[in-house]
């Protein structure tokens, strides 16, 4: 098993747009599944509801490690951390890290979740799997955000 999950994928739609998507917390929210209580900001954590089905118990949190306009947005979170009155508090967290570059018509997103080899062996291979299969959906999700909604 790796240590890191990576995800690429070209979107037809400008650096601003998909910049924005990743960064007002609402337009994030909208494509991640997530109801955040407010904006990012840098070292700070930003908190919500999960509002994808199954999921709406758990509370997402994530502390914000780097804006870096149009070009780099990262933050820090327990990956996986689903389970009803756990706390990973103690658990190392992963860095997720989105990336943007301009690329032919549009702009090229490369997602990048790492340190899964710091977390714990008994969720480790669960936390690496799933999240795996949440980001290539997460892709996909804003993908359809930023080429079919409007205001780009």
């Amino acid at each position: 098993m790796s240590d890191r999950i990576e995800k690429r994928i070209q979107l037809n739609a400008p650096v601003s747009r998909v910049w924005r998507a990743l960064t007002d917390y609402r337009e994030f929210g909208a494509w991640f599944c997530v109801k955040l209580a407010g904006p990012f900001v840098r070292g700070g954590e930003a908190v919500g509801q999960i509002t994808y089905p199954g999921y709406e118990h758990v509370t997402w949190r994530a502390v914000v490690q780097r804006i870096e306009p149009k070009r780099l947005f990262s933050f820090t979170w327990h990956p996986y951390a689903v389970e009803p009155g756990a706390d990973y508090s103690a658990e190392p967290p992963t860095l997720v890290e989105f990336r943007l570059q301009p690329g032919g018509d549009g702009t090229l997103l490369t997602l990048t979740e790492s340190g899964f080899d710091s977390i714990p062996a008994g969720r480790r291979a669960e936390a690496f799997r799933m999240n795996d299969n949440g980001w290539a959906q997460q892709m996909e999700n804003i993908r359809r955000h930023v080429e079919e909604s409007h205001g780009s």
